[in-house]
């Protein structure tokens, strides 16, 4: 089952919770002072350098019946939608640059080159994902209503094939399953939804999707087919690629950051009397990062620091990599894990286990409470009363990161006296 008490979970007590709060508090107010020129130039930049990528992309497509040429510019154009979509339409939206007071760069205003309408993003994202992140039930990100990401989401035969291609349909066609989430299908489908209000949001996402595909698939390809080095239907087939480059990668950024093991789930007890020093700390479980160099920090929006996102979801998107020293030190004072590890390695795990978790669990191995991707307090249960203090042997303070070290030893200590016994038996026969 999913985690149901976080504090025991984490071998906290309140005060360090608490404690914890406030020193995580200090590093927003470090950044927020120091906001300034530098920040607004990094911002400004990446617009125009995405502009020109764009333009660039789009200049090439004019020669597209050329093979080199269609390739340059389709790839040119993924790229650039990459960098709008990641770099800068999402952290705009989540009002990282609202401190400028620059219209053109303001969460309220900012409209980006998806399908889905940035109005309706904004809420279930910014509001129901980053408000209630992984708690079951309100987390609609959480397998996304379709994909079985944990054991508590009960398993269904549609889950045996249905994992895998659907996780697949929706890389490919990522920006239409963020654009229709707001809709809420599921409700529609049961007659559980507020119909005018529905038809409101259906009217809404149809105007932004209609125009989206007007200028993807019609006034592009015709502008681009007045070149005698290019044809209408080149230039959409490449648009429809640039398009799949984008969703694909913004999927697998995303995957990253919230399915690969140690990204906890939670139950809606955990929000009842939430203080602020829970919630950061059921941020900093509930997400995991990967490891890059600058290029893949600029190229995943800087969501590869996806822990640090979490916590300061409206600070500047170019800061977050120096915030993540600070985070893991107060990480390793409170002994919890901070969960990381290369792209390929997390992209894989997040695979892996909608792969696992597409099968009955009578099939999988581990229990619903000391799986990788679905933990609970519970698995702690054979700890001494007394496990979360200072480890006498070291004299570190023994939290979360130690009690999930402890179990696991355990577990292989069983593992390998059974393997053992078995030896044994058969050299006894």
């Amino acid at each position: 089952m999913a985690v149901t008490d976080v504090p025991a979970f984490t071998h906290l007590t309140d005060a360090d919770i608490e404690s914890l709060a406030v020193e995580l508090d200090a590093i927003r107010q470090d950044i927020e002072d120091s906001r300034g020129e530098r920040d607004a130039k990094y911002i400004r930049r990446t617009i125009a350098s995405q502009r020109a990528l764009e333009v660039a992309g789009r200049l090439m497509l004019a020669a597209s019946s050329k093979r080199s040429a269609w390739w340059a510019g389709t790839v040119t154009l993924g790229v650039a939608k990459i960098i709008e979509n990641m770099e800068i339409g999402h952290n705009v939206m989540h009002g990282q640059w609202d401190w400028m007071n620059d219209p053109e760069i303001h969460s309220s205003s900012w409209e980006w080159d998806m399908s889905g309408s940035s109005k309706h993003w904004r809420f279930t994202h910014n509001f129901m994902h980053h408000k209630y992140t992984n708690i079951l039930g309100m987390d609609d990100d959480v397998g996304y209503g379709v994909i079985r990401v944990t054991r508590d989401q009960k398993w269904s035969p549609f889950n045996l094939y249905g994992n895998l291609l659907f996780n697949t349909l929706l890389a490919v066609g990522f920006e239409w399953g963020v654009g229709l989430q707001h809709l809420e299908l599921g409700k529609i489908s049961k007659g559980r939804d507020d119909r005018a209000a529905t038809m409101v949001r259906v009217r809404e996402f149809g105007i932004k999707a209609a125009r989206q595909l007007a200028k993807d698939y019609v006034a592009y390809p015709a502008l681009t087919s007045l070149s005698p080095l290019a044809t209408f239907g080149s230039t959409l087939k490449a648009n429809a690629v640039a398009n799949v480059i984008r969703n694909v990668w913004a999927n697998a950024v995303i995957f990253c950051g919230h399915f690969p093991d140690g990204a906890e789930k939670f139950t809606k007890t955990d929000m009842v009397g939430e203080t602020r020093g829970q919630w950061y700390l059921r941020q900093m479980l509930g997400s995991a990062n990967f490891e890059g160099g600058w290029l893949l920090r600029f190229m995943s929006g800087n969501l590869c620091h996806q822990i640090e996102h979490h916590l300061f979801p409206d600070l500047p998107s170019n800061r977050y990599h120096e915030m993540s020293f600070r985070v893991k030190e107060i990480c390793d004072k409170y002994d919890l894990p901070y969960t990381t590890g290369s792209f390929l390695l997390q992209y894989g795990k997040s695979w892996r286990t909608i792969a696992k978790l597409s099968l009955p669990d009578k099939y999988l191995r581990d229990t619903a409470d000391d799986a990788p991707e679905t933990r609970s307090e519970r698995m702690f249960s054979n700890l001494d009363s007394d496990f979360a203090t200072t480890d006498p042997t070291t004299g570190r303070r023994r939290g979360l990161k130690s009690a999930i070290a402890t179990v696991r030893k355990w577990r292989r200590d069983n593992a390998g006296k059974k393997s053992g016994a078995a030896g044994d038996r058969k050299l006894a026969a």
